[in-house]
Parts: C-alpha cells; sequence; structure tokens
C-alpha cells in the first residue's frame, strides 16, 4: 500500500478494533469469573439459611417418604428473570425427598452429600450447593440453571458490545479527520513544491513545522543548495570552457590570416608554427575537458585492482606525446620499484599523465622531470618532480581547483591538470599532495594503499 493517510487510518481502525475485541474478550471472562462466585455464594448462603431454618424448627417438613412439602419464602416465582431459577430440595439421607421449593424439579439434584457440584437434571446443566444436616437426618440441595448464568453473562457483554459497535463509525470519522489534519502538512508542502518554476532553487520555510516532518524538509533544503551549486558549478565551467578554447582559436585564426597575408617565408613559417602550438593546446585542452567531465559524471564505484605501482608508472609515461620543450623525462626505480597497490588503474593512469604534463609544461630548457615509486609504511607514493618555478604557498590550496592556474602559469596550461588529478584520486579514495622542493621546483605526490601481504 502506497498510501500513507490509508495506511495509518487501516493501522489505527484496526488496532482500535483489536483493543476493543481484547478489551470484550477480557471482560466476559472477567464477569463470568465474578458472576460465578457471586451466584456460588449465593447458592450457599440460600442451602445455609434453609438449613438454620430447619435446625430452629421455623420450616416444619414431612420426613417421611411420600410426605414432601414446599418450601416457600425466597424461593417462591418472582418477576426478575435472574431469581426464578433458584431451586431448593430437602432430602433424607436415606434417599427421600421431603421438601422442596415451587417448580423445583423432583429429580435429585446432586448425588454429591456436600458442598458444589455440577449435574444434568431432566436434560438441563445444573450448579447446586449440598448441606448434610446429620442431626435431623436430611440433605438440603440448592441449585440454579447454569443457562440463567449464561444469560446474564451474554447480556452484560451484549451491554457493552452494542455501544461499541454504535461508537465505532464516530470513532473510524474522528480517525479520518485527525489522520487527515496531522498530514495536511505534507499536502501543503507539496502543493507549494509543485508551484514551483523549474529552475527556483529557494529554501523552503522551516518555521513551525511537526518534528517528524522537519528533517524532510531540511533534507530538501540541502539538496537544493547542493542542486543550486551543481549549476553554478556547470555556469562556470562553460564560461571558463568557452573561454579557454576562444582563446586559443583567437589565435589560430590570426595566425592564418597573418601566414595567408605575408610572402615572407620566415614569418609564414613562424605563423605555421604558431598555428601548430594553437592546435595541440586546443586539442589538450579538450581531452582535459573530456576527462574532468567524465570523472563528474561518473557515480560507479571505481574497479579497484592490484597492479604493480612501478609497470602503470611505465605504462602512463609510454602512452603521453613526446616531450615538445627542452625538458627531459625520467623514470627511476625507487624503493617501490616492487610494491602492489589497490586502485583503478585508469583513473590513477589518468591522474599520473596530468601531473607529469604540467610539469614537463612547466619545466625550463634542459631540466630534468623524474617520476619514481616510494614505499611509507601502508601506503605508496608515485612521486613527480620538476625544476620549474613551483606554486607560491599561498596558492598550494586553491591550484587543484579548475581553470586556477596562478602566478607562474605556463603559455600552453589551461588550469585543469592538477584539477583533473584531484579528482581522479578522490574517485579511487587516494590523495594528492603538492609542495615546493628546498632546491627549486614541484614535487607532486599521489599516495594510494599498498595491497597487504596475503591479501
Amino acid at each position: 500500500m502506497r498510501s500513507i493517510r490509508a495506511r495509518l487510518i487501516l493501522i489505527l481502525m484496526g488496532s482500535t478494533g483489536l483493543v476493543w475485541l481484547l478489551a470484550v474478550g477480557w471482560i466476559y471472562l472477567s464477569t463470568q469469573a465474578e458472576v460465578e462466585r457471586v451466584l456460588d455464594a449465593r447458592l450457599m448462603e440460600a442451602a445455609r439459611m434453609v438449613n438454620s431454618l430447619l435446625s430452629d424448627h421455623r420450616i416444619e417438613v414431612g420426613l417421611k417418604e411420600g410426605t414432601a412439602s414446599h418450601v416457600v419464602g425466597e424461593f417462591e416465582h418472582s418477576h426478575r428473570p435472574y431469581e426464578r431459577q433458584l431451586s431448593c430440595q430437602i432430602w433424607t439421607l436415606e434417599g427421600s425427598l421431603v421438601g422442596r421449593s415451587e417448580n423445583a424439579p423432583t429429580t435429585q439434584l446432586s448425588e454429591v452429600v456436600d458442598g458444589f457440584s455440577e449435574t444434568d437434571v431432566e436434560g438441563e446443566r445444573w450448579r447446586v450447593f449440598t448441606v448434610e444436616n446429620e442431626r435431623l437426618g436430611v440433605r438440603v440441595m440448592v441449585g440454579d440453571s447454569l443457562k440463567i448464568r449464561e444469560s446474564l453473562v451474554s447480556d452484560v457483554i451484549t451491554g457493552l458490545v452494542v455501544p461499541a459497535l454504535l461508537i465505532l463509525p464516530f470513532l473510524a470519522g474522528v480517525i479520518l479527520v485527525s489522520v487527515r489534519r496531522g498530514l495536511s502538512p505534507l499536502s501543503d508542502m507539496a502543493d507549494t513544491l509543485s508551484q514551483r518554476a523549474a529552475n527556483d532553487l529557494r529554501p523552503l520555510q522551516a518555521g513551525n513545522l511537526p518534528k517528524e516532518i522537519a528533517p524532510a524538509v531540511s533534507a530538501l533544503n540541502g539538496l537544493f543548495k547542493r542542486v543550486e551549486d551543481a549549476r553554478d558549478r556547470e555556469r562556470s565551467f562553460t564560461a571558463f570552457a568557452a573561454h579557454e578554447l576562444k582563446t586559443p582559436l583567437a589565435g589560430v585564426k590570426t595566425q592564418a590570416q597573418i601566414a595567408l597575408a605575408s610572402d615572407d617565408p620566415a614569418l609564414h613559417a613562424n605563423a605555421l608554427r604558431q598555428i601548430t602550438a594553437g592546435v595541440d593546446r586546443t586539442s589538450r585542452l579538450v581531452k582535459q575537458l573530456l576527462d574532468i567531465t567524465a570523472l563528474e559524471a561518473n557515480d560507479a564505484a571505481p574497479n579497484l585492482q592490484a597492479v604493480r605501482a612501478q609497470v602503470l608508472l611505465k605504462q602512463s609515461v609510454a602512452e603521453l606525446p613526446l616531450p615538445s620543450g627542452g625538458a627531459r623525462l625520467v623514470v627511476e626505480g625507487g624503493d617501490g620499484e616492487d610494491a602492489l597497490i589497490l586502485a583503478e588503474p585508469h583513473f590513477l593512469s589518468l591522474a599520473l599523465r596530468n601531473l607529469i604534463e604540467n610539469a614537463l609544461n612547466h619545466s625550463p630548457e634542459n631540466s630534468m622531470v623524474v617520476c619514481r615509486v616510494e614505499e611509507a609504511g601502508r601506503d605508496v607514493r608515485l612521486v613527480v618532480e620538476d625544476e620549474g618555478p613551483g606554486i607560491p604557498e599561498a596558492e598550494i590550496s586553491t591550484v587543484v581547483e579548475k581553470f586556477v592556474r596562478g602566478r607562474n602559469r605556463s603559455a600552453t596550461g589551461s588550469g585543469l591538470g592538477l584539477a583533473i588529478a584531484q579528482a581522479a584520486m578522490a574517485r579511487i579514495g587516494g590523495a594528492l599532495g603538492l609542495e615546493n622542493r628546498s632546491g627549486g621546483g614541484l614535487r607532486a605526490v599521489l599516495t594510494v594503499r599498498a595491497v597487504e601481504a596475503g591479501a
């Protein structure tokens, strides 16, 4: 059942009906026990009273067979339905009936000589109390029909059930109204949201809300905030991407116009070189844009697997185009050359390539970019060091953001390399660290978890 309102109504009505049934059952059993106790006490009192009257000779009975007399008084007919079945018999110890109340059966009510008993008399079940008087030689038996007792209990239960049945429709109406009013804040919130425009991400008003609904409203407001932030990032990303693409494309167009308009071979050749550089920069920017978009759009869990760090480093270097500047790229064999790491090879290789390209773009001529693998306890570090200008300390925490290039920017950079490396490491649970080297240049470190021995 998908309706919370219908579910609440059914639960409340079902639980209310169950409580009524349990209450009726409990009242029935307790009333039956109480009626048995009270009527048994009445039987006992009546039998002892008759026995006392006999002992005091205030009632005379014939003690010979065939001389049975009527015992009058409390046992005469009454207009009260629950007193009509109380019957009394007086029997001799030899088994002769010497007295009985009016309309009492002539068959002996009980074979028990003393105390309570139940017996069938003339097809009817009776509850009997017997008192034996040895001095007079008689037994006094007083009984009533169990049918009357059951009727009494039935009347009590009927008096409870009938009002309950009459009250239940009213109670159901109260439950319906209560549930409707209780869920009205949800309906109001739904109406508010349905009337909003698609771009309206203002937070919902959280004042005076029931505490059960407040967490949902808070979660919705948090979602609105995250969606708004994502839209702002997308707008910024689009704007920066358009700007970054516009600049090299404009330069390519300008150099092409120069090449077409000039007859100077040297100027013509220089324009072609500038066009080639502009195309390379644009191509690298488009590739980085595709990489960062794929990283942010992919919500699937990374496929972590055990790989050898040194092998992955060499493969990443081999996939790079030959350096166009004067820097040399060197892969050293560090102390972690044989280390196994747990990572997603594609993401880790993506981070490595961007770090190496970034180092090559910022390195001066005749310098060296060094890559190696180091062990650090339970972690493994993939290190890329260059001899470039480094990053000002105040900018280290911000250069990992998209399109942030810093003061020591290169002519071919776009401000996406470090952002891609940061996003890729976040996807595989690793970390990117940046620090300036004491002798000049930048040290970039990718830290990943090593595969434990025996795992």
